[in-house]
């Protein structure tokens, strides 16, 4: 059994201010919906997935479960309170995993174009790796600075890949590179890079780049551009 988790508790404070009160990105009006629904029922999509967990802010709770369950095409979700950081809100979304789960993904709400061959790839890789990323060749030239803003060196572009989601892991080696974070107190920026402390191996998985994530104000723009694009 698949289960998602889907992060939505953020600031959003790159989104700068947003219109009609609104204070969470993932309610924005995409293409006649919210983001969060367009996530959601990408996911939904995929006979692989079986339920949906999606973490919101404490005052978000009610409002996300009357909003799930007026929409159409979704899997059977649970909706629960975030944590400071996204890291603490995944550790929330992990307590309600169902107990026959045996592979979770982890995808970020704001990621409303994710294609549904990534996502069962990430599945598939993930079941036969026990932890998969979805990435995309980087496109920039990156340097390595130090401490003074000096260029140190500048990494191969061909050893690097723009990290996306969904990350998927088996269960248990995901819940046990939560406890080790929690353990040694240890703030990560991913899923994977805590799985990477406990020394498993992650396969990356080849997205394509218009998962964009839905971030500034401009990449609402883009999305619905790409979402029009896709009509034609």
């Amino acid at each position: 059994m698949v289960t998602a988790i889907f992060p939505a508790a953020g600031a959003s404070r790159r989104m700068g201010e947003l219109p009609g009160g609104i204070t969470n990105k993932n309610f924005l009006t995409l293409a006649g919906e919210p983001v969060l629904i367009h996530t959601l029922r990408q996911f939904s999509k995929s006979e692989r997935v079986n339920f949906l967990i999606v973490v919101v802010g404490a005052n978000e709770v009610e409002t996300v479960k009357e909003l799930l369950k007026s929409a159409e095409g979704l899997k059977p979700f649970a909706v629960t309170v975030g944590g400071s950081e996204r890291q603490y809100s995944i550790a929330n979304g992990l307590k309600l995993l169902p107990e026959d789960a045996d592979v979770v993904l982890v995808h970020d709400a704001a990621r409303p174009l994710v294609s549904l061959s990534t996502i069962e790839n990430v599945i598939d890789a993930a079941e036969k790796f026990g932890g998969a990323i979805a990435g995309v060749p980087e496109k920039n030239t990156i340097k390595i600075i130090d401490e003074f803003g000096f260029v140190k060196s500048t990494p191969p572009r061909s050893e690097l890949v723009e990290v996306q989601t969904p990350q998927g892991f088996k269960r248990k080696i995901l819940l046990r590179a939560y406890e080790k974070a929690a353990d040694e107190n240890f703030l990560g920026t991913d899923d994977a890079g805590l799985v990477e402390r406990l020394g498993e191996k992650i396969k990356v998985v080849r997205s394509d780049y218009r998962n964009i994530k839905v971030t500034t104000p401009e990449d609402i723009k883009i999305a619905e551009a790409l979402l029009e694009r896709e009509k034609l």
